[in-house]
């Protein structure tokens, strides 16, 4: 059955949650219940909300075995494309808010970020390891129009000859082609663009307020034509509803000027099951059964597995099928090259204002 509604004269434009459960460090969850007072309520639409937090430290140290980067920055918590099958709603647990429609709607902005990465930077013994960016929440989601964190952030690393590895959907790092050209040329920037599906529609019911694919293809173009190494990512790969696409979806990145392919199962986490499963009923009925189904055989029977080796790819007849599928793909497009690996040896302070300079 679907999930309740947390508030029924809530209008949702454009949103991918419909319910806002609370999240599971909660140990109580409000219910909305007629009073018996019958008194009309009108309706009211739902706003973005954006709250500003001062770090102490930016950078995330990550120790994963199934993940290529140790470190880490979020220059926001929550995301605004509301991704129905964000693997990330889960971490909104922490702030004490839900994994639905607090997540989308409900975000933090971290306006000092550039500055607390700089001091970070700057510390006795750092050493420079590929920071990676939009693991967690889009670093390019629509707030950064407004706050230009990201940018900012990019400044610091640029100056710092710091690499730098991003991940997005969002056609506005256009914006910063001018930075990533320049870090590019010297070994430090690569890009990752996400493309879960070549449908518009099913985009907009799966990932509403993201850039369309063709926007994304764009953005690979503009980047790919700056010099910039541009991955396309197929993720998530969702069984039986985007999963047809997948060479699709390969060919139309590499006509965009793609290098390089990676892919990722469908991940279910904590609350993100119960949400994806009435997305399902709510915009894929006739596909809901067939959709779960298929992905529980690839988790073992379960909607979701975490176990390191098996979380990005599932295991089983399907989900080996999927994985030589996307091997003969990339082969065949040139997508299979080995990515070239981010310079750490340029790192170094920027010249302070009265320093002498080098003559080499």
């Amino acid at each position: 059955m679907p999930l309740p509604p947390s508030d029924p004269f809530l209008r949702l434009k454009a949103r991918g949650a419909a319910s806002n459960g609370a999240g599971r460090f909660e140990p109580y969850e409000s219910i909305r219940e007629s009073d018996g007072w019958e008194i009309p309520e009108e309706e009211r639409l739902l706003r973005t909300e954006v709250t500003e937090e001062r770090p102490r430290s930016v950078l995330t140290r990550n120790s994963s075995p199934d993940v290529p980067f140790e470190q880490s920055l979020n220059p926001y918590r929550g995301c605004e494309h509301g991704c129905i099958y964000c693997f990330a709603r889960p971490s909104h647990g922490y702030l004490g808010l839900s994994g639905g429609l607090d997540f989308e709607t409900r975000l933090v902005a971290r306006p000092d970020a550039p500055a607390v990465l700089a001091r970070e930077l700057g510390r006795k013994g750092y050493v420079p390891k590929v920071l990676a960016i939009g693991t967690n929440t889009d670093p390019y989601q629509p707030i950064e129009a407004r706050y230009r964190i990201m940018r900012r952030v990019l400044e610091v690393l640029s100056a710092w000859n710091h690499p730098v590895a991003i991940v997005t959907k969002g056609a506005m790092i256009e914006r910063d082609v001018d930075i990533l050209a320049d870090m590019a040329r010297r070994g430090l920037a690569s890009v990752g663009i996400s493309v879960t599906t070549l449908d518009p529609a099913l985009s907009r019911r799966m990932e509403p307020r993201a850039p369309l694919p063709a926007r994304r293809l764009a953005a690979m173009r503009t980047l790919a034509a700056a010099g910039i190494p541009v991955r396309v990512m197929v993720a998530p790969v969702v069984p039986v509803l985007t999963e047809p696409e997948l060479e699709r979806i390969l060919e139309a990145a590499q006509a965009a000027g793609a290098r390089t392919g990676s892919w990722i199962l469908l991940r279910l986490p904590h609350e993100v099951a119960p949400l994806f499963r009435d997305w399902l009923e709510r915009c894929e009925p006739g596909k809901a059964a067939h959709v779960m189904n298929r992905l529980r055989e690839m988790r073992g029977g379960k909607d979701y597995d975490a176990e390191w080796g098996k979380r990005m790819r599932g295991a089983g007849l399907h989900a080996d099928l999927i994985a030589r599928r996307f091997q003969v793909a990339v082969a065949r497009l040139g997508l299979d090259q080995t990515r070239p690996a981010l310079r750490t040896d340029l790192f170094a302070p920027p010249p302070r204002p009265g320093d002498q300079l080098s003559l080499f």
